[in-house]
């Protein structure tokens, strides 16, 4: 079961427990007195998707992309690359199509490629990743209208959800995650206290 302190009240507000494969639906949050609080709430539980190894693999500290639920390096051995696609002779369309190949057991999604150094989620907490998000300058130049869209309807974000060869997918589902951050973008995008984690 989840408690998830209401930051700066007394009262801690308890949220329904949630399977650790689903995502708490957005209407749950409104028992969270406050906007800011509930915003801060709302962000806690999209991290659950923003640093499972389904997503945060591909947000890697370093140069070198991780992958399986124990976020090992890559295998082949490969490096990020001047444009975030490997470098020449690996780049990540080698590899990688634009779909899953279930019977060569490689992911695969339309754009493939490591997310910039900029964004980097891996050892990094709800509030720092909250704080990059809302960042242009670590974010890709995007505005919170735009984090809305890709999150919700970019098919590489969506293929964590549908990984293939019998990997486990991210929490809940692209659509649910979505709301979520749209539910966070339009509660005043606050972001969790250090120290809050999902």
């Amino acid at each position: 079961m989840s408690l998830l302190s209401a930051c700066r009240s007394k009262e801690p507000v308890q949220l329904p427990p949630v399977a650790r494969n689903e995502l708490r639906p957005v209407a749950t949050f409104s028992i969270i007195p406050g906007e800011a609080d509930r915003s801060r709430a709302l962000f806690l539980e999209a991290s659950r998707v923003l640093l499972h190894p389904r997503c945060a693999n591909c947000h890697p500290s370093g140069d070198v992309p991780l992958q399986g639920m124990d976020m090992r390096p890559h295998e082949p051995p490969v490096t990020r690359g001047p444009e975030d696609r490997g470098v020449v002779g690996m780049e990540c369309a080698g590899c990688h199509q634009d779909r899953n190949l279930d019977h060569a057991r490689v992911p695969g999604a339309p754009n493939w490629h490591v997310a910039p150094i900029e964004m980097a989620w891996v050892g990094k907490t709800p509030r720092h990743i909250c704080e990059q998000m809302k960042d242009p300058k670590r974010n890709g130049g995007k505005s919170l209208a735009r984090i809305m869209e890709h999150n919700a309807h970019d098919e590489l974000v969506g293929w964590g959800w549908y990984p293939g060869h019998d990997r486990e997918p991210a929490p809940g589902t692209q659509a649910q995650f979505g709301a979520l951050i749209a539910a966070w973008v339009n509660t005043g995008a606050e972001c969790p206290l250090e120290g809050q984690s999902p």
